[in-house]
């Protein structure tokens, strides 16, 4: 038996979390994420976590390497291979636009240059016949190009090769003949899903990215390696799964967001420990907030991703499956600013790990929601992060004072205003995922994670009417924890326009079974056992005539009527709940195919919370808190450690633990289940 270890990097802290296999003991620790070399924070996680690398039996890795490489702009210098009369598909994007009314909206710049982007002859219709065949001397002179220009990376993107993938492989067999060394993505490898302009950016992304991640895991690999690591690291990817390092090399874009989804796997696996299928996952960290949400224990996975979207910018999209979350610059180091007309603003700039926020002394002297925190009462300064931090308070109030003056009002009021703006565009998201889906908050249980989940949960929860609230053990390193309950995940998708009746049976399996033969060969390539292997199958359906579709789950196998019966069952209902209709009598069409592929990992029991102690004896001390409408009030202030399991607290009382503070608010009450979760109720 050894141990299994996740290390997350966050935008201010990367987290680390070991789970002993054989007692269930958990052993967490935090460091400074750097983002100048983000593997140093890695490596200095390990070392502060004190468990040699020998002893583990599983690692898994998530990273911002991807979407920092983006949001950057330092990634390679790529150029673009498509079809003859498609060069300008990047430029012209799509029509519609974010906000119709902006006289100065523009449209996203082209990660590939117009110099940069070349056509071949060649020409595939909808059906994947071959209309015009490859040009191979196309394909030679612009290798000659790509050499001259020193590109390091190409991407490949034919019309419809979804269809038939044929001329994109052959692209690629001349080109690393022609120019060993340099990255090539085509894009029936990253995806078989149709939309030009999304398939063609996700593409150019994945071979943006490819060099500098295959560098950075390496790297990491090589440093862990020589610090005792004897076993295949792993790589968090966005759908919620886990592949090696060397999958991911493949296709780098799958691991854009590898850090967050890690607590949405990690609340839905909590749910099912403690009988909860309805969940909203709100996670808070330094710079962002994220929330997603899980009904009937199934995480929902899009592949309608955009990077940088704003409401008045469409942003990027990204045809990679990934698990739905709605994230907003809204975490413990946004700044609180006043824009150009005087009204107050929180976020999206973030004060990051560093300098970071105010009271760190690094620097910072503009405001954040963390300083406006201490200055609340929430936080105490001397035990902030196990009092391993030092903290000064003093330079909060100095941040906070030029938005006091500015507003001619005390420090503590600027303090509270840049609570509740914070709050309300954090309410915004949690509606954004629930109410406006067509989802009731009252049916979920909100599972409040990240560094600061357990500071604003429980008011968002309460305003929001969730069931009830649950803080987990270590929420502020939940995250990490959740990767170690992710099984290996890839994702299959295949564009394929069929009316669902019967005579399209045979040819619906004869689609499913293609894809699950190809997921058992990549899991095998790899050696994961066949029997480790099991399958679940979707679909994206809609009414013949409709634009949009809805991702359904589809019966193992399609063996006659009465399975089609089931899945148009299933797709009604989901229909009727996102749109509030159904049409009884219309037909419907499958639109693309899904077959998500799950290799088992063996993952350690979650035991019962074994720490035995009375609110009483974790009772540290009594100080004044800023509840903001209910005013200050002088709380107990209670040490998580000691509470034992089936211990209740009324409120308002603060439960303080290393790495984050819970805020319990009057008329809410807790209790610590047999798991050690708090347990918010009253909401």
């Amino acid at each position: 038996m050894g141990y299994r270890i996740a290390i997350d990097i966050g935008g201010t802290f990367t987290d680390y979390v070991a789970m002993d296999e054989e007692t269930g003991g958990i052993t967490v620790t935090k460091a400074s994420s750097t983002p100048k070399n983000f593997a140093d924070g890695v490596m200095e996680a390990i070392e502060k976590g004190g468990i040699p690398l020998e002893k583990a039996s599983y690692i898994v890795h998530g990273s911002t390497i991807v979407i920092n490489a983006l949001t950057e702009r330092k990634g390679a210098k790529t150029a673009l291979i498509t079809t003859k009369g498609f060069r300008d598909v990047l430029e012209i994007g799509r029509a519609n636009r974010t906000d119709l009314y902006n006289y100065y909206y523009t449209k996203p710049k082209p990660f590939v240059p117009r110099m940069y982007r070349f056509e071949v002859t060649e020409r595939i219709d909808k059906d994947g016949n071959v209309l015009v065949p490859l040009n191979e001397d196309d394909v030679k002179k612009i290798a000659e190009k790509c050499r001259k220009e020193g590109i390091e990376a190409i991407a490949v993107c034919l019309l419809h090769s979804y269809a038939n993938s044929s001329h994109e492989e052959k692209i690629k067999e001349i080109l690393e003949e022609e120019l060993p060394g340099v990255e090539i993505s085509i894009s029936s490898e990253v995806t078989k899903e149709w939309r030009e302009y999304e398939r063609t950016n996700t593409t150019v992304f994945n071979a943006y990215v490819k060099p500098v991640t295959s560098k950075y895991l390496d790297s990491l690999k090589e440093r862990m390696k020589k610090k005792g690591l004897k076993i295949e690291p792993y790589a968090m990817q966005s759908n919620g799964g886990s592949a090696t390092f060397e999958m991911v090399k493949v296709n780098p874009i799958n691991i854009i967001e590898s850090g967050p989804v890690g607590g949405v796997i990690g609340a839905n696996e909590l749910g099912k420990i403690i009988g909860e299928k309805n969940i909203i996952t709100f996670d808070i960290g330094g710079t962002t907030a994220k929330t997603s949400l899980i009904y009937n224990n199934e995480v929902r996975i899009t592949t309608d991703y955009r990077l940088e979207q704003t409401p008045i910018y469409p942003g990027y999209p990204i045809k990679a499956p990934i698990v739905d979350i709605i994230e907003i610059g809204a975490g413990g180091g946004s700044i609180a600013w006043i824009d150009s007309v005087g009204n107050l603003k929180v976020g999206p700039q973030s004060a990051g790990a560093d300098p970071g926020p105010a009271c760190y002394g690094k620097g910072n002297m503009e405001p954040t929601l963390t300083d406006a925190n201490m200055i609340a009462g929430r936080i105490d300064p001397e035990r902030f992060l196990g009092g391993k931090f030092r903290i000064d308070i003093r330079k909060s109030y100095e941040a906070v004072k030029k938005i006091a003056d500015y507003y001619k009002i005390s420090v503590e009021e600027a303090a509270r205003g840049i609570i509740r703006i914070a709050n309300n565009n954090m309410m915004n998201a949690l509606k954004l995922v629930s109410v406006r889906r067509g989802y009731d908050p009252r049916e979920f249980v909100m599972v409040a994670i990240g560094g600061n989940g357990a500071i604003h949960g429980p008011a968002l929860g309460k305003e929001l009417k969730v069931k009830k609230i649950v803080i987990p053990r270590y929420p502020a390193v939940f995250s990490a924890w959740g990767m170690l309950m992710t099984d290996l995940r890839q994702d299959f998708i295949q564009t394929k326009i069929i009316r669902a009746n019967e005579d399209n049976i045979g040819l619906m399996n004869e689609i499913y079974t293609d894809m699950v033969n190809k997921a058992y060969e990549l899991y095998t390539t790899h050696g994961v056992k066949e029997e480790d292997v099991y399958i679940v199958k979707s679909a994206d359906i809609r009414y013949v005539g409709q634009e949009h579709t809805v991702r359904t789950p589809v019966v193992p196998f399609i063996s006659g009527s009465k399975d089609l019966e089931i899945i148009r069952e299933n797709f009604e209902n989901l229909h009727e709940q996102y749109y509030a209709f159904r049409l009884p009598n219309a037909p419907i069409e499958f639109v693309n195919f899904h077959v998500t592929a799950f290799g088992r990992v063996k993952k350690a029991e979650i035991k019962p919370y074994e720490v035995k102690g009375r609110p009483e004896d974790a009772l540290r001390c009594k100080k004044v808190v800023d509840y903001d409408e209910y005013g200050k009030i002088e709380v107990a202030v209670y040490v998580r450690e000691r509470l034992g399991a089936g211990s209740k607290i009324e409120g308002p009382a603060i439960i303080e633990e290393e790495t984050t503070v819970t805020v319990l608010y009057p008329e809410q009450r807790l209790f610590v289940d047999d798991y050690g979760n708090l347990v918010i109720e009253g909401v």
